[in-house]
């Protein structure tokens, strides 16, 4: 049996540069570091998406550790285009919907407002636009240019199967709040978008992981914390 490590990137930047790591973030993944060190935790293979924020918290980890072993950057792991989602769903869903319409209008007044400001709550709260864009994307509800939900599902179930094969020893993976919720909805046999449900819960920096036997890979833990131990250091976003 070996252990498969899913580690969130740490808290990104505002809307504007989401692709970043905040200076939270660089130190959520140094206390992580810190945390697998002090655990005596080594890993066999380590495993990074390709976003920028993805690979800076790889960065931040593996330096704090004694042990690192070489990484290999997967665009498998890579989370789905929210602003390419946003671009196309967006004026859709306010040309038919006045409700949403009127809080998207309010949701860009308040990005215009605070640009740069990082504390502000329209950088650091999934909104209700933000669920109503993500729903009809994963619905299928209008055409999209982009990767489809199920695209998306399919390109995290490889980019799994390609982590866990041929491998002996716990291996890590640095990646984002979908592809972790969709890791633990296949494990639960759970085949829709419920997954993003379990991705809406997890905590910057958190650690869930799967145990990998032959045939067989299961939830062993979900969304745990150890190396945050002040409320300040807990963030969703």
């Amino acid at each position: 049996m070996s252990v498969l490590y899913l580690v969130r990137h740490g808290q990104a930047g505002t809307r504007e540069d989401y692709d970043a790591l905040s200076d939270l973030g660089r130190r959520q993944a140094r206390l992580l570091g810190e945390y697998f060190g002090a655990q005596g935790i080594r890993f066999a293979a380590a495993y990074s998406g390709t976003l920028a924020r993805q690979r800076s918290t790889a960065e931040e980890v593996m330096c704090a550790m004694d042990h690192a072993p070489p990484m290999t950057l997967d665009p498998g792991w890579n989370e789905f285009d929210l602003s390419g989602v946003f671009r196309e769903m967006a004026p859709l869903l306010a040309a038919e919907d006045e409700t949403f319409r009127n809080g998207y209008e309010e949701m860009q007044l308040a990005l215009s407002v605070n640009r740069g400001v990082h504390d502000a709550p329209v950088h650091r709260r999934w909104n209700d636009c933000d669920k109503q864009v993500v729903s009809a994307w994963i619905e299928g509800r209008y055409p999209y240019s982009g990767e489809s939900w199920e695209v998306f599902e399919r390109r995290i179930d490889s980019a799994l199967a390609r982590a866990v094969e041929s491998r002996d020893g716990d291996a890590i993976v640095f990646t984002s709040a979908t592809p972790i919720g969709v890791c633990a909805a296949q494990t639960l046999e759970i085949a829709d978008g419920r997954a993003m449900r379990l991705a809406a819960v997890l905590w910057n920096c958190s650690i869930s992981t799967l145990r990998v036997r032959p045939n067989d890979i299961r939830l062993f833990s979900f969304n745990t914390t150890p190396h945050l131990n002040e409320a300040s250091l807990r963030t969703f976003r």
